[in-house]
């Protein structure tokens, strides 16, 4: 018979050499982005959302900061597809159809990318959820592509920010802003 308080000591050493390899290892993309851990996580979670009329429109966001970085054509490169955050892809779940620019967009759950370019954004959204970053984006999983202008900012946005403005009209502007940049992306609400 093994005694308890026995089998508890290896099991906790096990435990704070775990929790030394991770913290260790924090710092690091992973390799494979199934296995990503909350301790992996640089930035924080955000969430953006509105609701108009019965549909619900939420974007799940890492939320980087610029750190006095010059962020597009630099640390986010000018072509590129971009996460659109930070950790993992940005998500955006609709619970009805909407009109996003001149696309219909159905239901569901999407991962958003971006391509970043000096006056415009192509926005993406993916079928391929759980992604960590847009090491492994697959263009051939893209449900839409769409191109909306950029608007450069007088005053730099620190931390990377969505946000929607309050429904008018069954009318509402997701806004994407970080550093000088701003991309406006109108989505109208057909209130099925």
């Amino acid at each position: 018979m093994i005694h308890h308080s026995f089998t508890k000591i290896p099991l906790f050493l096990l435990s704070v050499l775990l929790c030394a390899i991770l913290y260790s290892c924090s710092d690091q993309e992973p390799d494979n982005p199934q296995q990503v851990q909350n301790g992996n996580r640089k930035s924080p979670i955000a969430i953006a959302s509105v609701k108009y009329d019965g549909t619900y429109i939420k974007v799940i966001y890492g939320q980087p900061y610029r750190r006095d970085q010059t962020v597009f054509g630099d640390l986010e490169p000018w072509g590129e597809v971009w996460r659109t955050g930070a950790n993992e892809a940005t998500e955006i779940t609709l619970t009805k159809t909407v009109l996003m620019g001149d696309q219909a967009i159905r239901p569901g759950t999407y991962a958003l990318f971006t391509i970043p370019e000096p006056d415009s954004f192509t926005v993406i959204l993916n079928h391929e959820l759980g992604q960590w970053g847009a090491y492994n984006y697959k263009p051939e999983r893209d449900y839409k592509r769409m191109k909306f202008p950029t608007y450069r900012l007088p005053i730099p946005v620190e931390a990377f920010t969505v946000d929607f403005t309050a429904p008018q009209q069954s009318m509402t502007t997701m806004t994407l802003r970080w550093d000088f940049v701003q991309v406006d992306i109108p989505i109208r609400f057909y209130g099925e």
